[in-house]
């Protein structure tokens, strides 16, 4: 309980102990003492407590404490309460997210720590913080823990945490100004020190702002938001493509013959690569497609377009961070309604493509076209593996070590990439691939501008016709 009503004694000196300088004082009906070595020590202290009442402050009857050092005193560490925020934010969460949020808050917690004396190897600490303090293991009640308050830990790893937990500076340390601005800085860059793109940047501090906002609005640590104090912008690192390793409409068709070409595995693969190129799928989303996904023409028609509906996406993240405990996330499109629906049309080729897939290899019991080799889901060390014999067969010993279609992934980038050279709208593109208009102008800039001027020059022409006639 707290109250103002607080009483000090004169300091009193009692011989023969080894802190003979006493004070004393009262709160409510409640003594309290403290004992010092030297008399200034004694008088200093009620001169800090008799300030306290002074500025209005009321005093905790139990402790004896004034109320603002009774708050610091039970003011958690940082490191408490980041696994606090990711335990609130794991049920309802997608494993995407809760891998992002363990990675943010592993990336800030170390620069929180009142010192760097005696710190474990940076990547120990890091593999600790991500893989154990803040992933969150379904208990034997049916709720969540961190898994290092619910699992036997590694030496090394164990070691890593308590470092941190002796180390973390308390929450409103860490708000300070100096520590928010080392913390966003961190955040700029990748573990080997290059720096982050502007999106991997943002999401990251995206985290880091809610942990702060769960710390003023949800717990009462803080009373504002520590961003509103701190004047610091970011370094301005592109999203844009790097379109000196994106293939481009010869080389694609060359690699994807090449997949052919890389046995049984890559025989069957073909068509899942082709969705990646030629309908602009995810990965993630190439691996959910099933039979009844695909609207093919008549077959009579052979130069007609199909349709393929996208309706999922399911990315790998690994089975520690999904409730089923499956390596791959299950949810809808990214950045989409749970029930939404992208409508592709499909060129010809891969219409053929699609239809000579299902005639050679069928479809799984459930639909899907794509499986592994055992019959499970397709896996990104499946089909990477096969898209690195792909590479080695295709490109120049200089092309693959400058990294040219260095991963599966580019064949997205080369699709869209050869749209917009086409002519096709931005909106429609954007659409097409799943993207935001403005996330298609920031990761395509460059493309987009050379299309722009062809647009001008088209604009220009028809001026000139028109002043003529």
């Amino acid at each position: 309980m707290l109250t103002y009503d607080v009483v000090f004694w004169s300091i009193r000196k009692r011989s023969g102990r080894s802190k003979p300088w006493e004070l004393r004082w009262r709160v409510g009906t409640e003594p309290h003492s403290k004992s010092f070595h030297l008399k200034p020590q004694a008088d200093g202290r009620l001169s800090e407590l008799m300030s306290a009442l002074r500025e209005g402050q009321q005093f905790d009857v139990e402790t004896g404490l004034p109320a603002r050092e009774l708050a610091a005193r039970a003011m958690p560490t940082w490191f408490e309460h980041a696994k606090a925020y990711a335990l609130m934010k794991w049920p309802g969460t997608s494993a995407k997210h809760r891998a992002s949020i363990a990675e943010s808050l592993a990336v800030v917690t170390p620069v929180f720590v009142t010192t760097n004396k005696g710190q474990p190897d940076p990547k120990i600490v890091r593999d600790a913080l991500y893989q154990w303090a803040f992933r969150a293991p379904t208990s034997e009640g049916g709720g969540h823990v961190a898994r290092c308050d619910a699992e036997d830990v590694p030496e090394e790893i164990e070691r890593a945490l308590d470092w941190v937990a002796k180390n973390s500076l308390k929450v409103n340390e860490a708000a300070q100004p100096e520590r928010v601005r080392a913390a966003l800085t961190a955040l700029t860059k990748l573990l080997n020190g290059k720096p982050a793109a502007e999106n991997t940047f943002k999401r990251k501090r995206m985290v880091l702002s809610n942990a702060f906002r769960y710390a003023v609005e949800e717990r009462g640590l803080l009373t504002r938001h520590p961003f509103l104090a701190v004047d610091w912008s970011a370094p301005s690192p592109s999203d844009e493509v790097d379109f000196r390793y994106v293939p481009g409409p010869n080389l694609a068709r060359k690699l994807l013959n090449a997949v052919a070409q890389q046995g049984a595995r890559g025989e069957h693969l073909l068509a899942f690569f082709g969705s990646i190129y030629y309908v602009a799928t995810r990965p993630g989303e190439a691996v959910t497609l099933r039979e009844k996904d695909f609207v093919l023409p008549p077959e009579d028609q052979p130069d007609a377009w199909g349709e393929v509906l996208v309706s999922e996406s399911h990315p790998e993240v690994g089975s520690g961070w999904t409730d089923a405990g499956k390596s791959h996330d299950e949810r809808g499109l990214k950045h989409r309604a749970r029930n939404a629906v992208r409508s592709v049309p499909m060129p010809p080729v891969y219409v053929r493509m699609i239809r000579a897939h299902i005639k050679e290899f069928g479809v799984a019991d459930d639909g899907r076209l794509f499986r592994a080799a055992r019959g499970g889901r397709v896996t990104s060390n499946e089909y990477c593996d096969v898209w690195s014999a792909a590479r080695k067969q295709v490109l120049t010993d200089a092309e693959a070590t400058m990294g040219m279609a260095d991963v599966p992934y580019s064949l997205r980038h080369a699709a869209v990439s050869f749209w917009i050279k086409s002519g096709v709208d931005p909106v429609e593109v954007a659409y097409r691939a799943g993207h935001s208009v403005a996330v298609l102008y920031r990761f395509y800039a460059k493309i987009l501008k050379g299309a722009s001027e062809h647009a001008n020059r088209l604009i220009q022409k028809a001026f000139e016709a028109e002043e003529s006639g």
